[in-house]
């Protein structure tokens, strides 16, 4: 967190990483292609991952950590990449975006995923010319392994195609991920739909309020991915080949399949949290009814036991013979009188 207090009236361009402290070294993954060849190894030193940089071919450089502004700032001199470009590289909080320079372009969003909570990872594309640089925080995983998988085998467009091609394949890996994300989400709702209509407990609030803030937080990373890829496809770049627009519009349209099921989870959310209201107000008011009936019940009887209990000499009823018979009698009698205008009244 220090880094964001260095941040305060830095001049644009600074390098501040203002995520997690990290120590451990960063993976450099490089992929090189084209319809017959394939090259992958993985290296610790920037150096040595330039010397295997081969001419004529699609490469895809793969940097698992960005805690390391130095090494980023690295990259960005042999590459030539705007210093506002490498800035929003190494600050996590960055909002979904897409900007198109001179010989680039960059593509920056959330890399999402789901175990028992949402978690996501900063994530930036970068496209030159046959050359896909992508930036990531290392969670323990990602969303490439099927695209390396599709490298390897020689499946698919992939390895025909240019590198505009593969950065669209990686951010399509990515989105699908939401998809993934999204059905788990959706089943842990289901979950917690039962459980409040069958029982309410806090347990349940706490989880409901917990998915509810992941919801907000999924619609705040989804809605600028629609903005991110029509700005893709209405750039005019030399970078990104028509014939890859088509993509780009499938693309958008998962995008918005995803923000409307996002929308509906959202609104379910909180018809559920109003479900759970409601029915811990239900069962507050039956508890009040009973109590109401209950003292309606006793209070003229205890006016009665009251009178009868004042230390009075001149109170002729103290000493009738069969008084006290009688006095429970007319208690016992408004007793049922009372039941049976309340079962009248269908209010028991």
């Amino acid at each position: 967190m220090a880094a964001k207090s260095q941040n305060i009236g830095a001049p644009p361009g600074t390098l501040f990483y203002n995520g997690e402290e990290r120590n451990e070294r960063i993976k450099i993954t490089l992929i090189e292609f084209n319809e017959t060849e394939f090259f992958e190894d993985v290296y610790y030193d920037l150096s040595d991952c330039i010397e295997h940089v081969k001419p004529n071919m699609v490469k895809w450089i793969n940097v698992e950590g960005i805690h390391k502004p130095e090494l980023v700032e690295a990259i960005g001199k042999i590459y030539d990449i705007h210093p506002l470009t490498l800035e929003d590289i190494v600050h996590i909080d960055q909002r979904p975006k897409f900007e198109d320079y001179e010989h680039y372009v960059v593509a920056i969003m959330k890399m999402i995923s789901y175990t028992t909570e949402v978690k996501s990872e900063q994530l930036s594309i970068i496209l030159l010319e046959n050359t896909v640089i992508s930036f990531q925080e290392p969670q323990g995983g990602d969303a490439f392994d099927v695209i390396r998988n599709r490298l390897r085998a020689s499946k698919g467009r992939v390895r025909k195609l240019g590198a505009d091609y593969l950065a669209y394949a990686l951010m399509d890996a990515v989105v699908d991920y939401y998809f993934t994300c999204i059905e788990k989400i959706g089943d842990k709702i289901e979950e917690i739909e039962e459980e409040i209509i069958n029982d309410t407990d806090k347990k349940s609030l706490l989880q409901l309020y917990h998915l509810k803030r992941e919801m907000i937080y999924l619609r705040k990373q989804v809605w600028p991915l629609r903005d991110l890829l029509n700005n893709m496809v209405r750039s005019e770049t030399q970078l990104i080949n028509p014939t890859s627009d088509i993509y780009l519009r499938d693309l958008s349209d998962h995008v918005t399949r995803i923000i409307d099921s996002v929308e509906t989870y959202r609104d379910l959310l909180s018809g559920i949290m109003d479900i759970y209201l409601s029915t811990n107000a239900n069962k507050m008011n039956e508890v009040m009814k009973v109590l109401t009936i209950m003292s309606s019940i006793f209070i003229p009887i205890t006016f009665i036991a009251g009178v009868y209990g004042m230390n009075f000499d001149n109170m002729p009823e103290l000493r009738t013979q069969n008084g006290y018979f009688i006095l429970w009698g007319i208690m016992i009698t408004i007793i049922v009188g009372l039941l049976i205008y309340f079962k009248r009244k269908k209010w028991v």
